[in-house]
């Protein structure tokens, strides 16, 4: 039996999965923010150096400030405009001139921190569950992003900032999963689209959020103020009932089948959710076993699927926030081009609810990275001075590139089997934030051509797109629970051979 049997006897899709809907949207609107905090706790205000000592009558007295800024060595600090941010981490510790690298690297040091953090909490949760490794995320993702925001030092806060990505990242990594478990395959297309559009909602939310609050340490804390929520609802949230029956936890699981038919109105049959017909849903391999990353590669057919994947996560991301970073490359108002990168992911993610169903999975996410890919190579050739334009054009291809992602999550966690899908999400995640931590240091390559990280972004996107067409298409398919159903008789055919849904 298959456990989409159950799910449709119980309704894969009623108020139980709605429920956890959202509760996951409202932890995750807390996850763009902090991706895109960078951009403004980090920016350049306008500065020069501080001449306030040359008022003294002295010899400087008769020259202008202009010829002041150029006589002076910047040896008593900097001055900065207040105009659009009243305190920045350039403005707290004076990083410009020799010291503006850190502002970059403080992106890198977060990506650095989600990237090892999905590996850990994919690894985690496959081992102990899906809902506790939520919890944990919830409480020290929050801890150590508040803590950030009383750092007294540069050093202390990248410390703080690297715990807080490490951390941060399970939330995205094992709601996602969660939901996905618990959905039938009809409405799973919907269900990863939601939980993208979260993301949407979050980064739309926070151009408004940075507007109004331009101190760095108040924007850290507004940004992780609703996962004071996300705790609250937490007691909500079940575990998944896939998890527990494929590692032999069949009373556990019973248990949250039942809340699920009670609460969907589907009394009727709870009759059927007994242990023993629980017990046969999971007969290929010992429940007893423990799975690793290591799966990921012990077997030839997982192996390809975990290669083309990662490559495909690492592409995506790059693209995806090699664009989002560059807000201020157009010579454009900061918020209203953050405002535009996060709106025109809706229609984006709208198109993609259409076409997941209309040409599939694969042809989705191909066709959104090649057409990220076309954005940025028409932004090459397209003049400097045509500010509005490459801006206009950009913002396709964010949506493109947003696209691409939403996709791609989905994608994803229907290719893997159950047992180790949690190990493959935090992967694949530890590749997309790979992606993430380059996209910072892809952009300073402009100081060796202006239009190589726009090249670069470019390749990254096509490579993305050729890697993704060796998929398998998933549409319509049963979730693979087990190894054995991949690699019995090939990604492909193993897919082909689960019910399909007309």
């Amino acid at each position: 039996m298959k456990f989409e049997n159950i799910l449709a006897d119980i309704d894969g899709f009623g108020r139980f999965q709605i429920m956890i809907i959202v509760i996951s949207f409202i932890g995750r609107f807390t996850l763009p923010c902090h991706f895109m905090l960078n951009n403004f706790v980090a920016a350049v205000p306008s500065h020069h150096c501080d001449i306030s000592s040359l008022d003294d009558g002295g010899f400087f007295s008769s020259l202008s400030e202009t010829e002041r800024l150029i006589v002076m060595p910047c040896q008593n600090g900097w001055v900065y405009d207040n105009t659009t941010f009243k305190s920045t981490l350039t403005s707290q510790w004076d990083l410009v001139c020799d010291k503006k690298g850190k502002n970059k690297a403080t992106a890198t040091i977060f990506f650095v921190g989600v990237m090892f953090g999905a590996v850990t909490f994919g690894s985690l949760s496959d081992r102990f569950g899906r809902r506790i490794m939520l919890l944990v995320s919830y409480m020290s993702g929050m801890l150590f992003a508040i803590a950030s925001a009383f750092s007294t030092s540069y050093l202390m806060f990248a410390v703080l900032r690297f715990f807080t990505g490490f951390c941060i990242t399970g939330i995205v990594i094992v709601s996602a999963v969660l939901s996905v478990e618990w959905v039938d395959i009809k409405h799973r297309k919907l269900v990863g689209v939601i939980d993208s559009l979260s993301w949407t909602f979050g980064n739309t939310l926070f151009a408004a959020i940075a507007y109004f609050v331009n101190d760095w340490r108040w924007l850290i804390l507004s940004v992780t103020s609703p996962l004071i929520l996300a705790i609250i609802t937490w007691r909500w949230m079940p575990e998944s009932a896939r998890w527990l029956i494929a590692n032999g936890k069949l009373k556990e699981a019973q248990m949250y089948l039942k809340k699920c038919a009670k609460m969907n109105r589907t009394e009727d049959s709870i009759q059927i959710l007994n242990i023993e017909t629980l017990a046969t849903i999971v007969v290929t391999e010992k429940r007893d076993r423990t799975y690793s990353y290591l799966d990921l590669i012990r077997t030839p057919n997982i192996r390809k699927l975990a290669l083309r994947t990662g490559v495909v996560w690492f592409c995506v991301a790059t693209a995806f926030y090699g664009i989002s970073f560059n807000l201020t490359g157009f010579g454009l108002n900061i918020y209203l081009t953050q405002f535009a990168y996060a709106s025109i992911e809706l229609p984006a993610k709208v198109a993609v609810y259409y076409l997941l169903d209309k040409i599939g999975r694969r042809r989705t996410v191909v066709g959104a990275l090649l057409m990220t890919a076309a954005c940025l190579g028409i932004n090459i050739v397209i003049p400097k001075d045509m500010s509005v334009v490459r801006t206009v054009v950009s913002v396709l291809g964010k949506g493109c590139s947003a696209a691409s992602f939403g996709t791609i999550v989905l994608y994803s966690s229907e290719l893997y089997p159950t047992v180790i899908r949690q190990n493959s999400m935090g992967y694949n995640s530890f590749m997309a934030r790979l992606g993430v931590a380059v996209a910072p240091l892809i952009l300073l390559l402009d100081e060796v051509w202006k239009e190589l990280p726009q090249v670069v972004l470019f390749s990254m996107a096509v490579l993305g797109g050729i890697v993704a067409r060796a998929l398998p298409e998933t549409r319509n398919r049963c979730l693979p629970e087990m190894i054995e159903d991949i690699e019995s008789s090939g990604i492909e055919k193993s897919l082909e051979k689960s019910v399909e849904i007309k």
